[in-house]
C-alpha cells in the first residue's frame, strides 16, 4: 500500500539541476526528498511526503496524528530501508 507519510523538513538545498530537495525526518529517520510541490515549504514545517516527493504542508498536530496511525498499522517498514549516502 502507498501512503503519505508525515515527516519534519530539518533542511532545504538547491540541487544541481536547480530542483529544491530537503532532507525529511520522519520520527528519528531521515530522508532526502523533493520539495518542488511545497515551495513555500520552511525548515521546521511538516510535509506529507509520498514516493520521494512532498506534496502538502499539515500543521505539527495532524502530523503526529497520521504518524501514529501509521504506526498502529504498521505501515512505516519502508523508512528502514537505508538510503544512498
Amino acid at each position: 500500500m502507498c501512503l503519505g507519510v508525515p515527516g519534519k523538513i530539518v533542511e532545504i538545498q538547491e540541487n544541481p539541476l536547480g530542483m529544491t530537495m530537503g532532507k525529511v525526518n520522519f520520527s528519528g529517520i531521515t530522508k532526502e526528498v523533493c520539495l518542488a510541490y511545497v515551495p513555500e515549504a520552511q525548515v521546521g514545517d511538516y510535509v506529507v511526503v509520498h514516493v520521494g516527493f512532498a506534496i502538502s504542508i499539515i500543521d505539527e498536530k495532524e502530523a503526529m496524528e497520521v504518524f501514529d496511525y501509521l504506526k498502529q498499522m504498521d505501515e512505516l517498514a519502508e523508512l528502514d530501508i537505508p538510503q544512498p549516502e
